[in-house]
Order: structure tokens, then C-alpha cells, then sequence
């Protein structure tokens, strides 16, 4: 969010948990969050003094803030923040409709839009259920269902098949416009068998991810719960797609994983977020000529500390000398462009495979 903020003419002041090297360098300024990736807390006292911190250093009032994931599970901290800084997004009432997971699923059961099943009482199958944690982002809080109801802060949802896609879009609180579509893959691990791995966004000469009649059905869905939830800003709709079968997984409300592979349109992607978010929907323009993609790369041992490296160019998120990166954390952000989408996946796998050929080297001669 930083590099997009950057493209978009702002001067960005960043609280986040990692202090990468390349987030430093695009920060005007910087503040480490105490915290831990994924865990779900956040510390709310510590995050409204970091940022009125933060807030102290610029030479004039922020335009405004704009969050990443982990707040979807914390509405209070997310009221306590909107009171003191314009929310350029998701209101904190709207994020709770969303992410609330038996209200969730009750809207769409509303507005007729297909949503696996979800439940907090002991499944019968559990082969046919998973166990997720409400407000959990980026697949690594997805288990296999257990016996008994699901434990506090968390809930069943139905095993559906199908592929995962996601529509990104922006929002005004009534209406959408559509950004792009992009096709997700996971990187499972023994703990974690649904962790996001990355997304491509298609060439423009290639056949649509997704039937142009479903995308219009998708679309007009999402456009009904944005009416029924007031949802603005930059978000996207995860869905698991099979033959003429679709179903809404969730809606996340805030810019995510893919902005790196969509914002690459003339007009900054951050800049529509921001129009969306006061009110004024803006008109998207069409794809790039090339694919797009982005896969993180989890670390296969810990570092404690991470050795330093000359990072190739196509790596971001690169964590500084001296951090620590446990052993299966997100090391790193993998991009490539190509043309077409396969050609682009192709080149992760070889920058994936240079990348680990660059650390063993590192770790073998220091």
C-alpha cells in the first residue's frame, strides 16, 4: 500500500509489523507495530499512539488512513481509530456486517446470493466442513473441522468445489464498479492446508478467467450487499467457482493481496480507493496488455536474524538485515509479468527457485 500511495502522489506514514526494507524506503515515515502476523490482536492502545505519533511527524494534517488486513476482527479498535481519523474505506459497522459470520451468510441468504453454509453448532459430517476463524484473512486460519461446536471466535462453513477467483472493486456505498479478476492459488502447508499462496490477472488477449453472464451475475450480487451494507472503497469478493456454479465465499473490505497485480492502470488504484471512499465512483479503466502475478514466498527454515541480501529486483517485502523470520512465516513477495498468464506463473516458479538458490547460497557462505 505504500508503493501505492507513492504512485499515487502521497507521501505515505507507515504502522505496520514488519518494517520491510523497501516499505522504509517508500515511508515518509515509519513506526513498527507490536503485534504478530496473523494472530488477531493488535493492541489498540498501541496502535492509536503509534499513529498519533506518526500523525505528529507530517508537516500537515494526513489525508486520511487507510487500513490492511488484520482489523476485520477488531470492530472496536476500528471505531476507536474512525473517531480520530478520517477512514478512507470501510466503515467500522460495515466491516462487522461483513464479517460477522452467521449475519453474513443470513444477507446473502436475503439477497440471494449463493454463500456456503456456515454454522457454530457440531457438524455431523466433518469431512464436509471446515473450521475458520471470524475476521481471519489470508487462508492460514482455515482448518478441517472438529468435533464438537466451534470454539469462541470461530465457525463452520461447508466445503463447496470449485476454483478460487476474486473480483476486486470499488465501492461507494450503492453502486460498483469493477476493477479486475483475478485467479488464486495456495501454498498448503501440514498446519496450514489453505494458506494464500498468489493471484494472476489474465493478459488482456486472453479468454475471460471467468464467463462474461457470471461475472454480471457476481457483480450484481456484490452490488446488492454493498447497497444493503453502505461498503466504499477498494474491496473484492473471494468466490470459488465450478462449471456454470458459483458461490461468495467472503468480501473483504479493504484493498488486498492483488493490488500489486491491479494497480497498473494509468490512473492510481489508490486514488479511485480514496474517490470511492468519499462518495465518488470512478471509471476503471481497462486491463494491461500483459498478465500480472504476485506469490508469497513462506520461509522453508527460521531466520534469526536474516542474513543480508542483494534482493533482485522482482522481490518485495523484503524483511531487513538483522529481523527475525520464523520458519514458515511470509518471507517475501514474488512479482512477474508476462504475456500471458501462464508464461507469467512460468516466471514465479523461476524466480521462486532463483530466490531459494540466492538464500542457500547466503546461508552456506554468510
Amino acid at each position: 500500500m505504500a508503493q501505492a500511495a507513492r504512485r499515487a502522489g502521497f507521501r505515505p506514514l507507515v504502522l505496520d509489523l514488519f518494517g520491510d526494507d523497501d516499505t522504509l524506503d517508500l515511508a515518509e515515515h515509519h513506526r513498527r507495530a507490536s503485534g504478530r502476523f496473523g494472530d488477531g490482536r493488535l493492541g489498540g492502545a498501541g496502535v492509536l499512539a503509534d499513529l498519533d505519533a506518526l500523525s505528529a511527524l507530517a508537516d500537515r494534517p494526513p489525508v486520511g488512513l487507510v487500513l490492511g488486513s488484520g482489523f476485520e476482527g477488531t470492530p472496536d479498535l476500528m471505531a476507536a481509530l474512525a473517531a480520530r481519523f478520517r477512514l478512507l474505506g470501510a466503515a467500522p459497522d460495515t466491516v462487522t456486517r461483513l464479517k460477522d459470520p452467521l449475519g453474513f451468510a443470513g444477507l446473502c441468504a436475503h439477497l440471494g446470493v449463493p454463500h456456503p453454509a456456515v454454522t457454530r453448532d457440531p457438524v455431523p459430517d466433518r469431512a464436509g466442513w471446515l473450521l475458520k476463524r471470524a475476521g481471519g484473512s489470508g487462508g492460514t486460519h482455515i482448518r478441517a473441522a472438529t468435533a464438537g461446536p466451534a470454539p469462541p471466535g470461530a465457525y463452520f462453513q461447508a466445503r463447496v468445489p470449485g476454483r478460487a477467483h476474486a473480483l476486486a472493486f470499488l465501492a461507494d456505498g450503492r453502486n460498483i464498479a469493477i476493477v479486475g479478476i483475478t485467479e488464486q492459488w495456495s501454498a498448503p502447508s501440514p498446519l496450514r492446508p489453505f494458506r494464500y499462496a498468489g493471484a494472476v490477472e489474465r493478459a488482456r488477449h486472453e479468454g475471460p478467467a471467468l464467463a462474461p453472464r457470471m461475472v454480471d451475475r457476481i457483480a450484481e450480487a456484490v452490488e446488492r450487499i454493498v447497497s444493503e451494507t453502505g461498503l466504499r472503497g477498494l474491496a473484492s469478493a473471494d468466490l470459488l467457482v465450478s462449471g456454470e456454479h458459483w458461490w461468495l465465499t467472503e468480501i473483504n473490505p479493504r484493498p488486498g493481496a492483488t493490488l500489486d497485480v491491479l494497480d497498473r492502470r494509468p490512473t492510481p488504484l489508490l486514488a479511485h480507493h480514496i474517490a470511492a471512499s468519499l462518495g465518488r465512483l470512478p471509471a476503471v479503466e481497462e486491463a494491461p496488455v500483459d498478465a500480472a502475478a504476485t506469490e508469497i514466498c513462506y520461509a522453508a527454515t527460521g531466520y534469526a536474524p536474516m542474513p543480508p541480501l542483494d534482493w533482485p529486483d522482482f522481490v518485495r517485502d523484503r524483511p531487513r538485515s538483522g529481523s527475525t523470520v520464523a520458519r514458515d512465516a511470509p518471507l517475501c513477495t514474488l512479482f512477474a509479468t508476462g504475456t500471458d498468464s501462464a508464461a507469467t506463473r512460468e516466471m514465479l516458479r523461476g524466480r521462486a527457485a532463483r530466490l531459494r538458490t540466492l538464500l542457500d547460497l547466503t546461508e552456506e557462505h554468510p
